[in-house]
């Protein structure tokens, strides 16, 4: 893809006049589009594929403000393609695309429900339903972030120990407790569908690897996600990282002390995990009915 962004380069430097420094972050985003899609090429992205896009921005930590800036240079991007002719003004997935809003931003939760729901829609039949079901129980199993999913190592594994090695964000290593259900399901694949891989040079210690025997990028987690979801007939606005929210919310709701679960996560700042705390106000009301004793008249 670098002739495409080399002619965005000379776009933005020649017809937009921009500066140095715009020039450079402008190409800086377009970069982390391209890294995120994968082999799909630019033009042929979709509105959700971009949503996933800016849904691992805000999984990677990145304020909504920080995200908007990004989605103003993807934009600029989509219509250097439609000026360039690469794609029509009718293609142009960003124009159905809202930027974030300036805020707090909490993606929707899984109930237990649902997510038994979405892991029924994991065809076992076919020679990547183990790892996909394996991939599944980690994701909620350790409220793993999904770029910490993709790069997840088999040495990484202590299951004796009942402890995964994650690399987090800033290539910071912390220790999560994998339970019986995610090891069981690992062990399933490694013992597996994973044996009959051709797996590819430098690729041997990614634990969660593709028919070519590469590691799963985020998009390819991405797109199966959004696929079961809507076999299960789940109409909220799922991403894998909406697994990771429900990880911390349920263990919250479950009493859980917020300093562990700001470990499991690795998060730096506990103010960063409060946002879990958040229960709305279904949640609340259906507790109060139940446990206070004077939330209704009494008959």
């Amino acid at each position: 893809m670098k002739p495409i962004v080399d002619r965005f380069r000379q776009y933005l430097i020649l017809e937009r006049n921009k500066s140095a420094n715009s020039v450079a972050a402008y190409v800086h985003d377009v970069e982390l589009l391209l890294d995120f899609l994968g082999d799909t090429p630019p033009e042929k992205a979709t509105t959700d594929q971009l949503k996933g896009f800016l849904q691992d921005l805000y999984d990677r930590g990145m304020t909504s403000r920080s995200q908007a800036r990004i989605l103003s240079g993807i934009k600029a991007f989509y219509f250097f393609l439609v000026y360039d002719g690469v794609m029509k003004d009718t293609e142009n997935p960003t124009e159905l695309l809202d930027a974030p809003k300036i805020g707090l931003h909490l993606p929707d939760v899984l109930s237990i429900e649902e997510i038994e729901a979405i892991i029924n829609q994991i065809d076992m039949s076919k020679p990547e339903g183990h790892r996909n079901r394996a991939m599944v129980e980690v994701m909620y199993g350790c409220g793993l972030r999904v770029s910490e999913l993709v790069t997840l190592k088999i040495s990484n594994l202590y299951f004796e120990e009942g402890f995964i090695k994650v690399l987090g964000k800033g290539d910071k290593e912390r220790f999560v407790p994998i339970g019986e259900t995610a090891q069981k399901q690992v062990n399933h694949y490694l013992q597996g569908a994973r044996l009959h891989l051709k797996i590819q040079k430098g690729e041997e210690n990614y634990l969660f690897l593709n028919r070519r025997g590469h590691h799963l990028t985020r998009e390819m987690v991405f797109m199966l996600v959004k696929k079961w979801a809507k076999e299960a007939g789940i109409t909220k606005t799922i991403s894998p990282h909406t697994f990771r929210h429900s990880f911390a919310t349920h263990l919250i709701e479950g009493g859980a002390d917020l300093r562990a679960v700001q470990q499991m996560l690795g998060h730096e700042s506990i103010t960063t995990t409060e946002i879990y705390t958040h229960l709305d106000n279904d949640y609340i009301r259906s507790n109060i009915a139940s446990f206070h004793p004077r939330y209704r008249v009494p008959d």
